[in-house]
């Protein structure tokens, strides 16, 4: 059978003509320039550009176009403080032409933003610079050129391998200047050598026809706010989730609000009423009608979905942002429309716009942390492998630096941070997705099983790799998202929010998730009545392994109880809530496999001040942040009323005395497992046998090297409350301390 050859033809001839645009009425001053107010620190007749050091830039600032802010009394900028580099004024400005405008005003800094962005929107090495591309799929001076995900008109999917779409067929077809080919199911548009998408007509998918009646009815309902919502949106959520362009948005919201998505504008209005009482503006007024916004973003997404585009995703992912907005089903929906997009694959050489493939990996780590998250506080089977999973790991340069307000003193530094939180949260989340891959997945479930009575040893033996990946993920967090950090923003403004509760707390459900799966395999209870009993683990390694999860708990509930209202007010990731749950239920665990006794009661006690911690973050911050951990809390204590009785201390102790003192060689198997710290920074090791003496001896003669995080002999909780015979339970530590002036000091 002869292969065919390609169909010489003069011209493509589309299948079907496109609908018309509605008319969109330009803003104002839309091709205006620079007002004289401006330009007159760079005149051209002047010929100087000189400026004094009290006045112009340092260098770094210049580079990065953001605005130079030297607090008083300071030799450098919050910018240079913040990278802790050295603030220079070397360099010479360079020349700048500036036109007036027909009003001779000076333009809005929105305005601006979209002039710089013109330029390094276009700026593609992998793409031409011809005519025909600048004004391909949208006209004027836009930042949407040549875009693959966002197009007004078309929606992309993705070509895989195995498709009805011969990979070596494709490549016979004709390829224009913007690399499309016309076919009689669509358009082919090849964005790398490897890599080519279908475009297909947004006007015949279902709910078209009331795209534009669905944007008015959204933008009716918060109307006149919405430019002060998305303002609101832009400080407090984006800085530390980035996963919209400000810049695109902006340009289009300018243009008129009909250009969105439906989901993605009730979205972002969604999450930023949530933090209506930030706004001077909006403070003043009633709040819109949030259920109805629900509910058109509910329907609008639905519809959405089926002309899946970069929109579908953040907007699913906006709305699963909310403490209410969590479930699986979506998530996995999202996952599916994320492949659909390709936002699986690497889009490092594709021939789209700077901006956009930077949006692809940023809302691709996005989507990954939802799969991950979701997977952990839902239990279930998580949907991205890494075979299946081609996205480098995510850059500065995919964080625009330009984006920064200049008006605006506080955005570079503050911008800076979330993009950090962000970065580190994907790094994190990357050994959270380790932690369920080996421990609670069904293979490896099953594969302890197997294992019987060495299953504690094979876990813990698998656990060294993953707790080392924790301990220097949180040895290398920088400076500026430790929870004792200090910047100049900050110190300057103890009203601003900050976001990096999320992370810390994010780190210790994943220690938690760690831990339970080494307490649980503690258990010689037979799993069945027919099953024959476990045969009983050492003391000596039972001690150690429930000590280091003690020290966890501790460390976690001290943590929250550190929490100010600047932390508890701020955007917190949707994993937050169950993640405040996971450190009441892994005391709950504890409690329920406590040897004896006085260990049981100590936890009794610390969960009955832990939720005490959590009504006072309640009534002091997002109450439906904490509202979800009390009710879960209450629920596991309830079912611990059945718990029986346990045996006293003395009779626990006894067996640990005699393995001590009898039986050496199963001491030196247990200090294979000790848990250690690492230069006073965190986590627990996995080491072998130690020799040097490098362990504090805790009351009942075992060592346990401290955990680096949290002295419980400063918590408030924990002071003077522990009880007779609890010291062999308790390991000192140091890092995380309770400050004076703590929060649960404080009245609300």
């Amino acid at each position: 059978m002869s292969t065919p050859s390609a169909i010489a033809r003069s011209a493509p001839i589309a299948i079907a003509a496109r609908r018309p645009h509605p008319e969109v009425s330009s803003v104002n001053g839309r091709d205006t320039h620079l007002s004289t107010s401006m330009s007159s620190t760079a005149s051209a007749d002047s010929g100087t550009n000189i400026r004094t050091r009290k006045d112009r830039p340092c260098d770094a600032c210049r580079r990065r176009k953001s605005r130079c802010v030297i607090q008083e009394g300071q030799q450098s900028c919050n910018l240079c403080q913040f990278h802790s580099q050295e603030c220079t004024f070397v360099q010479s400005p360079q020349p700048r032409k500036r036109k007036l405008n027909t009003e001779g005003k000076e333009e809005s800094s929105a305005k601006r933003r979209q002039d710089r962005f013109r330029e390094s929107s276009t700026s593609n090495s992998g793409a031409t610079n011809s005519l025909i591309e600048e004004m391909a799929n949208i006209g004027g001076p836009t930042m949407l050129k040549r875009t693959l995900g966002l197009q007004s008109d078309r929606y992309s999917q993705y070509i895989g391998p195995t498709t009805d779409f011969e990979p070596s067929l494709i490549d016979l077809s004709s390829f224009d200047p913007q690399d499309e080919s016309l076919l009689s199911r669509g358009t082919l548009r090849k964005v790398c050598d490897v890599d080519t998408f279908l475009m297909l007509p947004d006007y015949n998918t279902p709910g078209h026809e009331h795209i534009l009646e669905d944007a008015d009815a959204i933008e009716a309902i918060v109307a006149p706010h919405g430019l002060a919502l998305i303002e609101l949106y832009f400080r407090i959520i984006h800085p530390s989730f980035p996963i919209l362009q400000k810049t695109v948005f902006y340009e289009k919201y300018n243009r008129s609000h009909r250009e969105f998505s439906p989901p993605i504008l009730a979205a972002v209005y969604i999450l930023a009423i949530n933090w209506w009482d930030h706004s001077e503006e909006l403070v003043k007024v009633p709040k819109p009608n949030l259920k109805e916004l629900e509910r058109l973003a509910r329907a609008t997404l639905a519809d959405a979905m089926y002309r899946p585009k970069l929109s579908t995703v953040q907007a699913g992912l906006l709305l699963s942002q909310r403490p209410e907005g969590d479930q699986w089903a979506p998530t996995a929906q999202l996952v599916a429309i994320g492949q659909e997009l390709g936002l699986h694959l690497d889009c490092t050489s594709w021939k789209i716009p700077a901006w956009e493939r930077g949006l692809r990996k940023r809302l691709a780590w996005a989507l990954y942390m939802q799969d991950k998250w979701g997977s952990l506080v839902h239990g279930r089977p998580s949907h991205i492998f890494a075979s299946n999973w081609g996205v480098k790991s995510i850059a500065s340069s995919d964080f625009p630096d330009n984006e920064f307000d200049e008006t605006d003193s506080e955005d570079p530094v503050e911008h800076e941070r979330g993009s950090i939180l962000f970065t580190q949260m994907i790094v994190l989340s990357q050994i959270l997705a380790e932690v369920l891959e080996t421990f609670y997945t069904l293979q490896a479930m099953r594969t302890v099983d197997s294992a019987g009575a060495q299953g504690t040893h094979l876990i813990l033996q698998l656990a060294k790799p993953v707790q080392l990946k924790l301990k220097e993920w949180y040895a290398a967090l920088p400076t500026c998202l430790r929870m004792d950090s200090t910047s100049p923003i900050i110190t300057s403004n103890s009203s601003r929010l900050s976001s990096i509760g999320f992370l810390h707390l994010a780190y210790f459900a994943t220690e938690i998730t760690l831990h339970r799966r080494i307490i649980r395999s503690l258990d010689h209870t037979p799993s069945s009545p027919t099953a024959s009993p476990k045969p009983s683990l050492d003391p000596y390694i039972l001690n150690i392994c429930r000590s280091a999860a003690k020290t966890r708990l501790i460390s976690a509930m001290d943590f929250v109880n550190r929490l100010t209202t600047s932390h508890l007010r701020a955007f917190w990731y949707f994993a937050s809530k169950t993640n405040f749950a996971l450190i009441g239920t892994f005391g709950s665990l504890l409690w329920a496999t406590a040897p004896g006794r006085e260990e049981a009661e100590w936890y009794r006690r610390r969960l009955g001040e832990y939720r005490w911690t959590l009504g006072v973050s309640c009534k002091g911050g997002n109450g439906r942040l904490t509202e979800f951990a009390i009710g879960m809390l209450d629920t596991s204590t309830g079912l611990l009323k059945a718990l029986p009785e346990k045996p006293a201390l003395s009779r626990v102790s006894s067996e640990v005395d005699t393995l001590a003192n009898g039986n050496r060689t199963q001491r030196s198997l247990g200090e294979g497992y000790g848990y250690g710290s690492y230069g006073g920074s965190t986590g627990f090791g996995i080491e072998g046998p130690r020799s040097d003496g490098g362990l504090i001896e805790d009351a009942e003669g075992y060592g346990l090297r401290t955990s680096g995080l949290v002295s419980p002999s400063t918590s408030v909780s924990s002071s003077g409350t522990s009880g007779a015979g609890l010291e062999a339970y308790t390991v000192p530590a140091s890092g995380y301390k309770v400050q004076s002036g703590d929060r649960r000091d404080r009245p609300y």
